[in-house]
């Protein structure tokens, strides 16, 4: 795989940080998650897919010796605390750097490692509010709605990291050296909405917001509800595709206002609405699968694995648990990511394998157990 040979360290943290390790571990680094202790009953990483598990205290002197010791053979280090605190615990990246000066130091944090906001708590939404985003986003006299928290925490924090970290490694392939990445979820999701940005003077958001083309104000950009509930979603652009749009509704473009005339828009979604409601998702599938309408169903998590297109190519993938997820994507001609089958690891489960594997003799192993600093877990047979 891609990234076949690359030791990563995650210390473990919320939503975005697993992503990004798990993204690494996808295409083929071998990813430690550092849990803390005590450990909590239950894992909180639910994308801990191909990594193993080390609990290590480091509040304690040797648990902070430890990982010191750990950064010196490894190439990643993914950190996602607030601004300060592994300066506190004396792992900070002029520390790591010194001692090892080709570690990948990755900080991702939702507001940066400088700025008034620094060392304050957040989370997506605040995020995506301070990057401007937000304020884009939500239906005509609605509150600015957020999508759930994929924009800020995924793709503006975990996506973002995971690309800086594999510019990172290719950088040090010419220079030899790491370097520290300063992933802000603000700045990763307002990079993310460059074109927001840069298409301003096209006039696609002159209009408050959710009556411009692309926020939900245009007929043609928007969800209808069939029949049996469900929902198609359209997106009919350009005129070629609007005029199949029409056509599969059952609609005469002649005796329809011009496709850009703003002022009926709300009338028009109100007829399309009528329309669909009149036939189930299926129904709908068979009148627009195979045209350029740009008409799709709306798919549940239920329904999105078994789906003809999503089937064909593999889209999705079942663990040993039976439990469904996305294949990692993009996929790669020659050196495609090949996810690990198995259920996520216990907290601790792997911990005398790895830091036997990073040169730590069974003596220590067994003096930092016996101190408390780390902790096994090994998963109970099944019975």
């Amino acid at each position: 795989m891609a990234l076949s040979g690359v030791r990563v360290l995650e210390l473990a943290g919320l939503a975005p940080a697993p992503l990004c390790g798990m993204i690494l571990a996808d295409f083929g680094a071998r990813v430690v998650r550092v849990d803390r202790m005590p450990r909590s009953p239950v894992a909180t990483d639910v994308q801990g897919r191909g990594k193993r598990s080390l609990a290590l205290d480091l509040k304690r002197p040797q648990g902070v010796a430890a990982l010191r010791r750990l950064c010196c053979e490894t190439d990643v280090l993914i950190e996602p605390f607030r601004h300060g605190v592994m300066e506190k615990l004396g792992l900070g990246p002029k520390v790591l750097l010194q001692e090892n000066p080709r570690l990948i130091y990755a900080r991702l944090t939702g507001f940066g490692q400088t700025g008034k906001y620094a060392s304050s708590a957040g989370h997506d939404i605040n995020y995506l509010a301070l990057s401007g985003v937000l304020s884009k986003l939500g239906r005509k006299d609605e509150n600015p709605y957020a999508p759930v928290n994929l924009l800020a925490d995924f793709a503006g924090g975990g996506v973002m990291c995971a690309l800086g970290i594999v510019t990172a490694l290719y950088e040090r392939t010419t220079s030899g050296k790491g370097q520290i990445i300063d992933a802000s979820m603000v700045e990763g999701v307002a990079y993310l909405s460059s074109f927001l940005w840069k298409s301003q003077n096209l006039g696609l958001w002159n209009r408050p917001r959710g009556e411009n083309l692309l926020d939900s104000g245009a007929p043609f950009y928007e969800t209808y509800k069939t029949s049996d509930g469900k929902f198609m979603a359209v997106g009919a652009i350009e005129p070629q595709f609007y005029e199949q749009l029409i056509k599969g509704l059952g609609l005469d473009s002649n005796k329809l206002p011009n496709q850009l005339s703003f002022s009926d828009w709300p009338t028009m979604k109100k007829k399309f609405a009528s329309i669909f409601a009149q036939k189930t998702q299926a129904e709908w599938c068979s009148i627009f699968d195979g045209t350029d309408a740009c008409v799709t169903p709306v798919l549940s998590f239920d329904d999105v694995a078994s789906h003809q297109h999503n089937k064909q190519r593999s889209s999705f993938i079942k663990n040993d648990q039976e439990e469904i997820s996305p294949r990692p994507a993009p996929l790669l001609s020659r050196t495609p990511a090949v996810p690990s089958f198995k259920r996520d690891p216990f907290i601790g489960e792997h911990t005398e394998e790895i830091l036997l594997e990073y040169g730590f003799t069974k003596q220590e192993i067994t003096k930092l157990y016996s101190d408390k600093v780390i902790e096994f877990s090994k998963p109970k047979a099944n019975l």
